[in-house]
């Protein structure tokens, strides 16, 4: 009878352990689960010394790499002086277009530095900095096109544009069929090679683009929207410490006329006003 209770009282004593060990591991799991409140990313971005910013890499003048293959541009700039401002170093990661917000998404970037237009549907998803961009789209055809001279004759026509970009939303807006690239350059090797009728892009990259091959462009600005729009470094919603520290940095640029010496370094005006 005595070794019969001594069992039970081994058992009874491990069952307590176990329900003690199980009891530490939620709560391990449940801190875990609560780190990413705000200000976690910032705090750990200054504990590191180190801000991640997701961008393309192939989207001049913002985003690319010059004839040294640096990465270099207008974003790229901005960014390292924000960095700079913050006291920690940028360090950036080169992805696709369309991959870019999954790499957000996953906490693979802390912020993206890449043009990213400011639109209510990615409002709802994101958190994004004041405007430090303030653009146009444009209408791009070859250069011989005459059936397209405005946005409205995009009805029916091919747009070659990037899924999830503002302008591919623009060229769908007017009626235009997508034939679905990954990025600025694609886009306009599609239009080049005939591919496709047209492009919804950026007016300084177009510009940008046609400065850089000149005769041997063979495509044109067909129309330009009068509207400007915004474009901020964006990132994951409930991270205001940092989406405010950027603010605080950008705040600066504009006062002490940083932002506008980078802006009017890129392209000759400031496109950092409206």
């Amino acid at each position: 009878m005595k070794k019969v209770i001594g069992f039970i009282s081994i058992i009874t004593f491990m069952v307590i352990l176990s329900a003690c060990g199980s009891s530490e591991g939620e709560s391990e799991a449940g801190d875990s689960s609560s780190g990413d409140q705000s200000g976690s990313v910032w705090e750990s971005i200054q504990e590191k010394g180190v801000l991640t910013v997701g961008t393309e890499g192939t989207y001049a003048p913002y985003t690319f790499h010059n004839e040294e293959d640096e990465l270099t541009g207008y974003d790229v700039e901005v960014a390292k002086e924000i960095g700079k401002r913050l006291g920690v170093e940028v360090n950036f990661e080169e992805t696709k277009w369309d991959s870019m917000f999954a790499g957000l998404n996953n906490e693979r970037f802390d912020m993206i530095a890449n043009q990213v237009g400011i639109k209510p549907d990615r409002e709802e998803k994101y958190a994004f900095s004041e405007p430090y961009t303030y653009t146009s789209a444009v209408l791009v055809t070859q250069e011989d096109n005459e059936e397209i001279q405005s946005f409205e004759d995009l009805e029916g026509a091919t747009s070659a544009q990037s899924l999830t970009s503002n302008y591919a939303s623009i060229a769908e807006k007017h009626g235009a069929e997508i034939e679905s690239v990954e990025g600025f350059n694609p886009a306009m090797e599609l239009l080049a090679n005939g591919r496709a009728d047209a492009t919804v892009n950026d007016r300084l990259s177009v510009l940008d683009f046609l400065n850089t091959r000149g005769d041997k462009a063979g495509v044109k600005i067909a129309d330009r929207k009068d509207d400007a729009s915004e474009t901020a470094m964006m990132f994951r919603q409930g991270n205001e410490e940092l989406v405010e520290a950027v603010n605080g940095a950008l705040e600066e640029m504009k006062e002490d006329g940083t932002l506008k010496e980078i802006s009017n370094e890129w392209f000759d005006e400031d496109v950092s006003v409206q």
